[in-house]
């Protein structure tokens, strides 16, 4: 623990950039089960070709994957159904993410969805008809739902910063039924297109404190801690997009609809 505290204090040696690179990648045990597709186990000669594969192709898209979050989807034409997404993360660039999302962070995760994740400056780029495809990241950060766990509170909070603004395109491909309700032994239908969860209320109280538990952090004390972020906030496409499905909700400080702010927004674009 006192690696980490020196590395966050001390964050532009590049050994601490190291230590921060194999902290994201490292794995938290997770209280989440994850159903076992069908199909015969795995043969020898599958065995062997797997262990070639390991050694001699290492050229992996998946290495600079290291970036690794943990929060909470609805599908947007389903709002009750809700999952606990773990993302792992590659940023392009400043304003380009790209993650594969999956049921648990274990070795046996299974693969249910992907997400790309846009700054504010380039989705004012998209056309109309395409911002419907992308909900907005302001709440999920706001309100502790989105975390970061294994890295120091500060390096967290500067991820989270630098996201606020953002937004992200997700489909889920596959609903397991890790979170505690019933799910699909493969893969089946359509791909369904994940929304973000904007006011307090919407979110599955109990999918949260499984989150919690599991990952040994506590979103309201992240709310809390992220409370100096609103002035960053911009009012965001999206927001009110679930309302019907939640009467009962009640806003979040700081997230705003950019249909109920006709005045210019403030604050810095991202």
């Amino acid at each position: 623990m006192k690696a980490l505290s020196d590395c966050a204090s001390r964050h532009r040696r590049p050994a601490c950039g190291a230590l921060m690179g194999l902290l994201l990648a490292m794995p938290i045990a997770s209280a989440q089960g994850q159903p076992a597709p069908p199909g015969a186990d795995k043969s020898i000669t599958t065995r062997t070709l797997e262990a070639g594969a390991k050694a001699l192709q290492r050229n992996s898209p998946l290495g600079p994957m290291h970036i690794y979050l943990v929060g909470f989807h609805p599908m947007k034409d389903h709002p009750e159904r809700q999952m606990i997404a773990h993302h792992h993360c590659r940023q392009v660039n400043e304003d380009f993410a790209q993650c594969v999302l999956f049921d648990s962070n274990t070795r046996t995760a299974n693969l249910t969805g992907i997400e790309y994740i846009i700054s504010g400056r380039i989705f004012e780029t998209l056309p109309a008809a395409e911002r419907a495809f992308w909900h907005p990241h302001n709440a999920e950060i706001l309100s502790g739902q989105l975390v970061a766990p294994g890295i120091p509170e500060v390096a967290e909070k500067a991820l989270m910063k630098n996201k606020m603004n953002s937004y992200g395109k997700t489909w889920h491909v596959w609903d397991t039924g890790a979170s505690g309700q019933g799910g699909d032994a493969l893969p089946l239908g359509a791909p369904m297109l994940a929304w973000s969860f904007n006011h307090d209320g919407e979110v599955k109280p109990e999918l949260v404190e499984q989150r919690d538990r599991a990952m040994g952090v506590s979103t309201a004390d992240k709310r809390r801690r992220r409370a100096d972020l609103q002035p960053l906030a911009r009012p965001q496409s999206g927001v009110d997009d679930l309302k019907p499905a939640f009467p009962q909700a009640q806003a979040i400080p700081g997230v705003v609809d950019r249909k109920s702010s006709p005045a210019p927004a403030s604050g810095p674009r991202r």
